[in-house]
């Protein structure tokens, strides 16, 4: 509807908005989440549009200063799962044993404070022994979502099948399928990689080298992609 304007400049691969402008798209991608996922939290479209990484605490959404940009797989089981379904299942689990779910979410917040913590330092001076207590986190948190109910077979298949390489993977989004995580330590040589990402495949698995902590919505000039992304593009 030509309510926002091109921000594309000449000689430039990328461009990003005016802050009022990503406002409005941000507003507008919140609207396409509430239709497909009734309530939604407001971190999916937020953090696509602002990129970096954010903080969501009690229904407040605010972006992490210097975040790190991390290098992950992410994985899609390709099992279908309801986002709507999988909330309602947790809030009857939280209703049903409040004494036993109600320390699990504590206990997940914890763990979420204290990887902010550990992203804060990163930031200033990343060291090995960071990603160690990523790592730790990372497989904490993917059994308090196992106890919450969210978890599947396929997404324990994947923890497994990463284990086995030495990675540590979790669930991301809803659960009940869809995709998981796993996080790339620097020292990783590549041919170790390409094999997780194979073995990953040979599952049945969508596999992709990507990273997190990155910018948000942008417009890239074809003139500066790579040609394998172009050709992708035009064979839509």
């Amino acid at each position: 509807c030509e309510e926002i304007p091109n921000p594309q400049k000449d000689g430039v691969s990328a461009s990003r908005w005016a802050v009022k402008d990503l406002e409005l798209i941000n507003k507008w991608a919140f609207q396409g989440e509430r239709m497909i996922h009734g309530n939604p939290s407001g971190v999916d479209n937020a953090v696509s549009t602002w990129g970096g990484a954010l903080r969501f605490q009690q229904g407040k959404i605010s972006s992490l200063e210097r975040p790190l940009a991390l290098k992950i797989l992410l994985t899609n089981t390709k099992v279908p799962r309801s986002t709507k379904t999988l909330v309602a299942s947790v809030r009857s689990r939280l209703l049903k044993f409040p004494e036993i779910v109600t320390p699990l979410l504590t206990s997940i917040n914890a763990i979420s404070l204290e990887c902010e913590r550990m992203l804060g330092e990163m930031a200033v001076a990343p060291a090995p022994e960071h990603y160690l207590v990523l790592e730790e986190l990372i497989d904490m948190n993917q059994h308090h979502l196992n106890a919450l109910g969210v978890g599947h077979a396929s997404l324990d298949q994947l923890c497994r099948v990463t284990m086995a390489h030495g990675l540590h993977s979790k669930l991301t989004g809803a659960g009940g399928g869809g995709c998981g995580i796993t996080l790339l330590r620097p020292d990783l040589e590549q041919p170790e990689v390409e094999a997780t990402k194979q073995a990953l495949n040979d599952c049945g698995f969508d596999c992709w080298e990507t990273s997190i902590g990155a910018p948000g919505i942008s417009v890239h000039s074809a003139d500066f992609l790579d040609p394998s992304v172009r050709q992708a593009l035009d064979g839509l």
